[in-house]
């Protein structure tokens, strides 16, 4: 943990001084079915006026979206704008996030970005909004109506990337193995590409998915849901899913004693799984850099509202990691530092952390 925050420390305010970021476009924004390409990415400098910026998060209960909410706060004190930040407190809560974005519209707000947390189940308030104030997304997917700029990655390609890691361990007529899948919360977005990906990733391969647990990405959920699925299934090879599930399953294993007969796979990177990757606690996760996502919102939607030049869809690569390459994962783009708490609200011309 020591060297994690002195690392932490020493390198994240270097992103400050960046000039540009490695990201992805699709040649069709907002379609991950299109081709890609990799550009370097400028963000502008300076806003030219103080703009009000409304933020709702599907919450804000782990290191994720903590990680993101670093991202958007340094950005908007780099640019000297203003944001306010409100927080759904879990995707079962889809009509309270209804109700934030709805006041952030009738507030004296200049734009909304949406880390939406369902796919669908907000468009008509969307398309409302968006007749008052440009709309962007934010690291969950979301229909496109009414959207104008999406800050993501494919999650589909990400659960496949994992996938396909543990099918190539596993072939096709090899020993068959047995797996735990934990997905996260059924009926979001970021979900539903995620498992879809993950199941193409281990077709024709040994792997046979013996239980799979939906559930909201709470750290104590997450602990009751891998309880469950241990008990259920007492000789897994293989429990996988969401970061919280993977945080969890870690002590869960030491406490069953079954460190040398259950692997741990996480689809997506926390400060958590990380030191689990790096301690051999977790084989594999796989990471989509949510502070430079937070980053590309805020100079997204700045872009917009001074109708400058912008990317309608980018992201930052995705990576696969694993104890080969963990050591050389960009930290600045992964993770807040240890001091970093939860933001809600940055003021115009507020200094950056330092």
């Amino acid at each position: 943990m020591k060297f994690l925050a002195l690392l932490l420390l020493f390198v994240l305010p270097i992103c400050q001084a960046e000039s540009n970021w490695p990201v992805v476009t699709w040649q069709q924004p907002f379609n991950y079915q299109s081709p890609s390409k990799t550009i370097h990415y400028h963000p502008i400098s300076k806003a030219s006026k103080p703009w009000r910026l409304c933020i709702a998060y599907p919450h804000l209960k782990d290191a994720y979206w903590l990680n993101v909410n670093y991202g958007m706060v340094e950005e908007a004190r780099r640019l000297g704008i203003e944001i306010q930040i409100v927080d759904a407190g879990g995707y079962p809560n889809l009509q309270r996030q209804i109700e934030q974005i709805e006041s952030c519209a009738d507030q004296d707000n200049d734009a909304l970005i949406i880390g939406p947390v369902s796919y669908e189940d907000l468009t008509s308030s969307i398309e409302a909004i968006a007749q008052k104030m440009p709309v962007l997304a934010t690291v969950n997917d979301i229909a496109d109506q009414g959207i104008s700029a999406k800050s993501g990655v494919s999650w589909q390609q990400m659960g496949k990337m994992l996938g396909q890691y543990l099918a190539d361990k596993h072939p096709k007529g090899s020993k068959p193995v047995k797996i735990a899948w934990l997905p996260g919360p059924q009926g979001s977005g970021w979900v539903y590409f995620n498992h879809a990906g993950f199941m193409a990733g281990i077709e024709n391969s040994a792997i046979e998915i013996v239980t799979t647990k939906w559930g909201d990405t709470g750290k104590e959920i997450q602990r009751t849901l891998v309880q469950e699925a241990i008990e259920e299934n007492p000789h897994i090879d293989y429990i996988v899913g969401n970061a919280l599930m993977a945080e969890a399953a870690i002590s869960i294993l030491r406490e069953k004693k079954l460190y040398n007969q259950t692997k741990i796979l996480s689809t997506y990177l926390t400060p958590g799984v990380f030191r689990g990757i790096r301690r051999n606690r977790i084989v594999a996760s796989v990471t989509d850099s949510p502070v430079l996502q937070g980053r590309l919102s805020i100079d997204q939607a700045v872009r917009i509202l001074e109708k400058a030049p912008y990317q309608k869809h980018v992201g930052p690569q995705v990576v696969l990691l694993n104890q080969d390459n963990i050591n050389k994962l960009n930290l600045q783009h992964e993770f807040a530092p240890p001091s970093f708490h939860a933001t809600f609200r940055v003021n115009a011309n507020q200094p950056t952390n330092k």
